[in-house]
């Protein structure tokens, strides 16, 4: 483990900033090319080896914005590198804990040696039980932030992620391509009948015209229904119809305001592709 000095560590600082950058422009060079290949793909109707390599895509965007993350936190003790050489003790005072938990728990995720470097060195300022709390485990230590966990974290992108990136890519590389519509239930058909017409029996229409003729406003309104041609339904302003209530949006169409800042910055990249 590298012992803590200063002056060392200030260096180190400004060689992760360096690397983390230069990485970053290299993955984005990487991407491009990424795409302009799925392009090809798609034109060449190879849809299926396509989202094979838009999986691995989004899973490149994804370690690229974990880069941007750990570069800001290292801007941060290099902000108030002060602070941090003045501190003393087991934990990391709070203005930089965020930083110093996010580069100890992610650095081993990175193929940066300088971050790893500057890793050590914070590990051996706080402690040994200061870094085996920091050490992976399910769950993961509370005390990373949870943007860091979650691009650390493993899954397999969507369908719907995945169709909506070939189709951001398609567009701006003008190739024909859209994915396939998805099939949707619960709205009515234009002629469908809506359930506040009976089940049509005459008996029934002949009581509601005895009783609006009664004076009960609701059964004429009943019988109008009635005798209106399933064509003319909907062009009637007089016709009393429910509507079907909406259908509610999916649980998981509710992501949290970070996941929906990261999916905007990935899809600004994706139409940034020239």
């Amino acid at each position: 483990m590298v012992p803590w000095n200063p002056a060392r560590v200030k260096v180190q600082i400004r060689l992760s900033i360096q690397r983390l950058r230069t990485l970053q422009e290299k993955k984005s060079a990487l991407a491009k090319k990424s795409r302009r290949e799925i392009a090809d793909l798609l034109i060449k109707s190879r849809v299926e080896t396509a989202r094979l390599r838009v999986e691995g895509l989004i899973q490149d965007d994804i370690y690229v914005e974990l880069l941007e993350l750990l570069e800001l936190y290292v801007e941060t003790l290099q902000a108030r590198f002060g602070l941090l050489d003045s501190t003393s003790g087991t934990e990391p005072e709070a203005s930089i804990a965020d930083a110093v938990c996010s580069i100890v728990y992610a650095a081993p995720r990175t193929e940066l040696k300088e971050l790893q470097v500057l890793r050590e060195m914070l590990m051996h300022k706080y402690g040994r039980a200061f870094s085996l709390a920091l050490q992976p485990s399910d769950p993961p230590p509370t005390s990373v932030p949870p943007r860091i966990l979650s691009k650390l974290a493993l899954f397999i992108p969507s369908k719907e992620l995945v169709d909506a990136y070939m189709y951001e890519i398609a567009k701006g590389y003008n190739v024909d391509w859209a994915p396939e519509p998805s099939s949707t239930s619960g709205e009515p058909v234009d002629g469908d009948i809506p359930s506040i017409v009976g089940k049509g029996d005459d008996d029934e229409d002949e009581d509601d015209d005895d009783a609006g003729n009664g004076g009960g406003d609701g059964g004429t309104k009943e019988a109008v229904a009635l005798e209106v041609p399933p064509g003319e339904l909907g062009k009637r302003k007089d016709v009393a119809v429910e509507k079907p209530a909406p259908v509610p949006a999916p649980s998981e169409a509710k992501l949290k305001k970070d996941e929906e800042e990261d999916l905007a910055r990935r899809f600004e990249r994706l139409k940034n592709l020239r």
